[in-house]
């Protein structure tokens, strides 16, 4: 991959009640890195302590089955996701509620966006819209007199 072949960079902040982290999600993660779709840039979590203070979780054996979970994205840091940002996003959960904070490359876009600046076109504006926002107006719609 051209070094200029990067794709989108977005961030996913999951929060775990009771820092309940079972493994349930991990085999979707990892056949998405597996296939080429994203790249993990960061991933790190966290359990919120009080008076906004944070303490870090190791990425072993999440829910205690014993395999190892997300071993594979050990020590994988970008130096995008810092120490403040963790504690942001701790600071949005009661206390003992666990936090999972990943940075990712959208690595299918970037050849897509390559090719088309290389002919020209240049990206006017990006975003993302919540997946919330999308289930509300889907709900909406499909309870619209037809």
């Amino acid at each position: 991959m051209a070094e200029q072949d990067i794709g989108p960079i977005d961030y996913l902040a999951l929060e775990f009640p009771q820092a309940k982290i079972t493994g349930e999600g991990f085999a979707a993660l990892l056949d998405l890195v597996n296939r080429g779709i994203i790249r993990i840039l960061d991933l790190r979590f966290v359990i919120g302590g009080p008076d906004g203070t944070f303490s870090g979780v190791a990425l072993a054996d999440l829910d205690h089955d014993g395999v190892l979970d997300l071993a594979v994205f050990e020590g994988v840091s970008s130096g995008l996701l810092g120490d403040e940002d963790l504690a942001e996003a701790a600071a949005l959960v009661p206390e003992g509620t666990a936090v999972g904070v990943m940075i990712y490359e959208n690595t299918w876009a970037g050849p897509f966006v390559t090719a088309m600046r290389n002919h020209g076109a240049r990206v006017l504006a990006d975003g993302r819209i919540p997946v919330q926002d999308v289930i509300a107006t889907l709900d909406s719609l499909e309870s619209a007199p037809a």
